[in-house]
């Protein structure tokens, strides 16, 4: 666990409104990946910066418990194109703690790292919290992904 500063950015992706409420997420969020994936989108953003896939958890309702926007998609130099049926939105940076959680994506490892983060006294300012998929996150079986938490 680390704390750093991340700077403003821009993302285009595909997005759904969800809640944690009775799982909804564990379905909501599959759901938007297997689109995103199945669909090839990242190969359609135009002006990426990197390739990366990022997933964005933001204009939250009031905290992890009330509904929130998930986010998939990757970071542009610009939101000059956004494809058709893709959205582009730029975000604040701000303060972050970046967690990295490790092990297997198919396990759930990055979900059960969020379960500890929603149990953690971590001050967080609920603006956008996101995880990045990177170079260590292609081998789905010893995977890294690194997630950051806005923080006061």
């Amino acid at each position: 666990m680390s704390h750093q500063k991340v700077e403003k950015f821009s993302l285009i992706g595909i997005s759904v409104r969800t809640t944690n409420e009775n799982g909804q997420s564990s379905q909501d969020i599959p759901a938007l990946w297997g689109k995103f994936m199945g669909e090839g989108l990242a190969e359609k953003i135009p002006h990426k910066i990197d390739h990366a896939l990022y997933c964005l958890y933001t204009e939250y309702e009031k905290d992890h418990t009330k509904p929130y926007t998930t986010i998939l998609g990757c970071r542009v130099a610009n939101l000059d194109t956004i494809p058709d049926g893709m959205l582009g939105k730029t975000f604040d940076g701000g303060n972050y703690t970046k967690i990295v959680a490790k092990g297997s994506i198919l396990e759930g490892m990055v979900f059960k790292e969020w379960l500890k983060i929603w149990e953690s006294d971590l001050d967080r300012s609920f603006t956008t919290d996101f995880e990045m998929y990177g170079e260590k996150a292609q081998n789905p079986e010893n995977a890294e992904v690194e997630i950051f938490i806005a923080t006061k």
